[in-house]
């Protein structure tokens, strides 16, 4: 069944206790920090994760909330925005494999090769042939990263609603702590919404790696709910720590 955005709340479930959430989400990254050890260690596996979201998402606080003990060491993030003449002069996933994991480390991206079929189709530079091309060539692109060098993806979407955004986003003006992210084409681009929307269902439902749909409108929800899946995905993978009767961190595993 295809996913519609709209049946999907941006709010907890009712009755969800914050304090709970915010002592499971202590314990999840901590996992997440000693997993990322190991696999540093280990230098076989790599990670990539995947943020998207609609301006004001969350998708920087997640990055800092979430990893927040994971060490420096072969973890970075990177950010896609508007190409450059270089890169416009390549096909559109030239600037982005670039920036992929090698093996042992995980890479963050903020934004990603979606923009390439999100902002680019809504704003009409692309039509749906070329969507659909290029959703094909992604496909391909992340069954190469799984297959031929082992990469785990994870791709968030973090859900945030309509007023939210608008809440935010005045926030980012009246607030001179947050005034630096003020950006008035955000105000833009919040005309496009709905268009935005069916470009996001579009690449959730026709992705061959599955998109994890986040509640953003708590961001202690989006914490919580991000760092657990995380935890669950690498928990199923066997990965022993590299060297025999070695391994600090079993007890927190």
């Amino acid at each position: 069944m295809a996913i519609r955005l709209q049946d999907i709340s941006t709010l907890p479930p009712e009755g969800f206790s914050k304090k709970e959430a915010r002592k499971a989400t202590r314990h999840y990254t901590r996992l997440i920090g000693a997993y990322h050890h190991r696999m540093l260690a280990r230098k076989k596996e790599n990670v990539l994760i995947i943020f998207q979201s609609m301006d004001a998402g969350g998708k920087d606080g997640a990055v800092r909330k979430v990893f927040r003990h994971c060490t420096h060491d072969c973890m970075r993030v990177a950010a896609f925005k508007k190409p450059t003449e270089e890169e416009f002069a390549h096909d559109f996933l030239w600037r982005v494999h670039k920036q992929v994991p090698r093996r042992g480390e995980w890479v963050i991206f903020n934004r990603s090769h979606y923009e390439d079929i999100l902002i680019q189709w809504v704003h009409r530079w692309i039509d749906d042939t070329k969507r659909e091309y290029r959703m094909r060539a992604i496909n391909d692109f992340e069954r190469l990263l799984q297959q031929d060098n082992g990469t785990i993806i994870l791709k968030f979407y973090l859900h945030i609603s309509l007023d939210e955004q608008e809440r935010q986003l005045r926030e980012r003006i009246e607030d001179p702590t947050k005034r630096w992210k003020h950006n008035d084409n955000d105000w833009k681009e919040r005309a496009h919404w709905d268009r935005y929307m069916e470009a996001y269902e579009y690449a959730i439902n026709h992705s061959t790696v599955p998109w994890h749909i986040i509640p953003v409108d708590r961001r202690w929800y989006r914490d919580y709910l991000v760092s657990k899946t995380i935890v669950e995905t690498l928990e199923k993978l066997d990965l022993p720590y590299p060297f025999e009767d070695a391994d600090p961190f079993s007890p927190k595993l």
